[in-house]
């Protein structure tokens, strides 16, 4: 259903006030941030009443702002769970960029054909599933792949956002995915375990299909003390990207939302220079796949 009780709502701190602009490199023309939010404003776009958090608003004008200090022109705006299933916020971002911006809705199974056609004609090309336990766990797998079904012919490709630990129970599920898929923030895998893991092993693993994407975002999630510059990180973008460098996204996932720290946005983006620091592999990243995945170049 599309609403829900109401639930214990934890208030979160808003995003770094003035996040300095890149030092280590300059974005390439049409630089994406391909993993973004927009919370808000509450009093236009209400929070979905059995969210597990409150954000302060960070609508579309300050994630604007961002893109101008940052030197980044495109975007592709994730639904958050703090909204819901209601992607009022996320379709009026996308309307009102004009074709800059991309979307990643998420629906259930209430969602008809014609409402799925209208996300899709304002920019929406995937749905996201949260599958992290502190966001409500994995969803019912019987409606899992009957959305799944239904969003397929539209060409969208689904987003799937894991705690670590649980990733390799669901390879079976992703061989069986009948289009593109993305694993988020390098699938939440604690650094200080080790490249040689299992779950970072079944991460490069999956990287072996053309299906298969991940981003390369959330360094100040994955890095161990939460600060910068998140060295820590490195190792694994790196061995990511050797793994399937077509098929990258980076995203600064701004506002973001239940993080230990809250991180300089112009940090995040200087990360990625130690991670890709030859410009042809930014380009792939920041231009080139985002237009693949999202189609930009076409809109």
């Amino acid at each position: 259903m599309r609403d829900g009780a109401t639930s214990m709502t934890k208030p979160i701190p808003g995003p770094h006030p003035a996040p300095h602009p890149p030092r280590a490199f300059t974005p390439p023309q049409g630089a994406c941030d391909a993993h973004c939010h927009v919370f808000g404003p509450a009093d236009r776009f209400p929070f979905a009443p059995n969210r597990t958090y409150t954000p302060p608003d960070a609508g579309l004008e300050a994630l604007e702002q961002l893109q101008e200090r940052l030197g980044l022109s495109r975007a592709v705006l994730v639904q958050a769970s703090c909204h819901g299933l209601d992607n009022a916020a996320m379709v009026d971002a996308l309307e009102r960029g004009r074709g800059r911006y991309a979307g990643v809705a998420m629906i259930d199974q209430s969602f008809t054909n014609a409402e799925i056609g209208r996300l899709h004609d304002a920019g929406v090309r995937g749905i996201r599933f949260n599958f992290v336990a502190h966001l409500g766990g994995a969803p019912e797998l019987d409606e899992f792949w009957e959305i799944v079904d239904r969003v397929a012919p539209f060409g969208w490709h689904v987003v799937l956002h894991f705690d670590a630990k649980d990733l390799p129970t669901y390879t079976e599920l992703l061989d069986r995915m009948p289009c593109p898929f993305v694993i988020d923030h390098m699938a939440r895998v604690p650094v200080a375990a080790g490249l040689n893991q299992e779950p970072f092993l079944t991460l490069l693993d999956l990287m072996a299909e053309e299906r298969a994407w991940v981003k390369i975002s959330g360094a100040e999630r994955l890095t161990a003390d939460g600060l910068p510059p998140y060295d820590d990180v490195i190792p694994f973008a790196r061995a990511l990207i050797a793994a399937a460098p077509d098929r990258i996204l980076w995203g600064t996932d701004w506002p973001h939302p239940n993080v230990r720290a809250m991180p300089d946005d112009g940090d995040l983006v200087d990360t990625l220079f130690a991670v890709a620091p030859d410009e042809a592999t930014r380009h792939q990243i920041l231009v080139t796949n985002p237009e693949r995945l999202y189609d930009f170049a076409t809109r």
